[in-house]
C-alpha cells in the first residue's frame, strides 16, 4: 500500500487530487455527523451559528474556504511545491464539502435540509466522490485521447472525432435518464456504448420524445425499471439513511414510501399530438348526409322551400320544382 502511494500517488503527482478527495470525503462525514447531533439536541455539542438571529448555513463557510484556497492555488501555481498544492487542495475539498452538502438548498432556493428533496444533496456528494476517486486512480475523461502530447501527436483528427463521438454518445446516455452510466462512460467507453443501445428509462425526455405510450418498448422499459431500478434506489435511500440522517417525513409519507417508488416509475408524457391528416379531416359530416355534403368542404344543402316572406336571412336560393309539362 506505501509503494503504491509513493510510487503512483506521490511519484505520480496526484496527491493534490489525493489531500482534495479526502478533504472532500472527511467533510462530508464531519458535517453530516455535527447536523445529526444538532437535530438530535445534544447538549454537550455545540448548536447552529445564529450570530444576530441570522442562521449561517454550513455552505457559507464552504464559501469562504473555496475561495481562500482557489485564490492561493492561483496565486502560487507556478512556484508552489506539491505539499503546498494538497495543503490548499484538501482545504478545497473541505469547503467543496460544505458546499455540495446544502446542493438542494441551491437547487431548489430553499431550505429543504431535512426533506425528500434533501436528498439530492448526497447524490451530489455521491458524484463528486466518484468522479475525484475514478481520477485518482488514473483514469481520465475521453481517455483514449492524450491532452499532453495532443499538439504534437499525428492523429489529431481521429482523437477530435473520438472526442466528439464520445461526447454525443454521453449526451444520449444522459437523455436516456442514465445519469451514473454517462457520467462513469466518459473515463470507460464501452459502458457509453450500452448505455446508448439499451432502452431509456421510462420517465427520460428520450423515452418521451421516441417511445409512444402503450408501444412494446415502452412497457419493457417500465418493466426493467421495475425489476432492477427499485431495488437499486431502496439501497442507494438505505445507505444515505445511515450515512446522512433520514428526512423528516409524515407518518402518512412513511407508510405511503413503497408507493412513491410505483409512482416514480411512470411513462413519460406523450409528445404532443400532431394535426390529423386530410383523409380523417374530410369526413362526412352527420348533419350534412342527406345532401353528401363533405365536411370544411364548400357545398349547398337542401332545405326546405320557405315562402319568401319567411325566407331566412342570408339564405339566397330555394329550391324550385321544375314547371309541368
Amino acid at each position: 500500500m506505501s509503494t503504491w502511494f509513493a510510487n503512483d500517488i506521490v511519484g505520480g503527482g496526484r496527491l493534490p487530487l489525493f489531500t482534495f478527495c479526502v478533504g472532500l470525503i472527511v467533510g462530508f462525514m464531519g458535517i453530516r455527523i455535527s447536523v445529526r447531533l444538532i437535530r438530535a439536541k445534544v447538549r454537550w455539542w455545540f448548536g447552529n451559528v445564529t450570530p444576530g438571529g441570522l442562521h449561517l448555513h454550513h455552505m457559507v463557510f464552504g464559501v469562504v474556504l473555496c475561495l481562500g484556497s482557489a485564490i492561493g492555488l492561483i496565486a502560487n501555481f507556478d512556484k508552489a511545491t506539491q505539499t503546498t498544492a494538497a495543503v490548499l487542495a484538501g482545504v478545497f475539498g473541505l469547503g467543496a464539502a460544505l458546499i455540495l452538502d446544502e446542493f438542494a438548498l441551491i437547487l431548489y432556493l430553499r431550505d429543504v435540509y431535512w426533506q425528500e428533496e434533501g436528498r439530492a444533496s448526497v447524490d451530489a456528494v455521491f458524484v463528486a466522490i466518484a468522479m475525484s476517486g475514478l481520477l485518482l486512480l488514473g483514469l481520465r475523461p475521453l481517455d483514449l485521447v492524450d491532452f499532453a502530447g495532443f499538439r504534437d501527436s499525428p492523429e489529431r483528427a481521429a482523437q477530435i472525432g473520438f472526442g466528439v463521438i464520445s461526447l454525443g454518445t454521453a449526451a444520449i446516455v444522459l437523455l436516456k435518464g442514465k445519469i451514473w452510466t454517462g457520467l462513469i462512460g466518459l473515463f470507460f467507453f464501452p459502458l457509453l456504448l450500452i448505455g446508448a443501445i439499451r432502452l431509456s428509462r421510462p420517465g427520460a425526455p428520450w423515452a418521451r420524445w421516441r417511445y409512444e405510450q402503450d408501444s412494446r418498448r415502452m412497457l419493457r422499459a417500465l418493466r426493467r425499471e421495475r425489476r432492477l431500478r427499485r431495488p437499486l434506489i431502496r439501497a442507494k435511500i438505505a445507505v444515505q439513511d445511515l450515512m446522512a440522517g433520514r428526512p423528516d417525513l409524515l407518518p402518512n409519507l412513511r407508510e405511503d414510501a413503497e408507493k412513491e417508488l410505483d409512482r416514480t416509475v411512470v411513462p413519460a408524457p406523450a409528445p404532443p399530438r400532431r394535426p390529423r391528416s386530410m383523409a380523417r379531416r374530410l369526413t362526412i359530416s352527420r348533419n350534412r348526409r342527406r345532401s353528401g355534403t363533405i365536411n370544411r368542404l364548400p357545398g349547398l344543402r337542401a332545405t326546405r322551400a320557405y315562402p319568401a316572406a319567411e325566407r331566412p336571412v342570408g339564405q339566397e336560393y330555394e329550391p324550385v320544382e321544375p314547371p309541368r309539362q
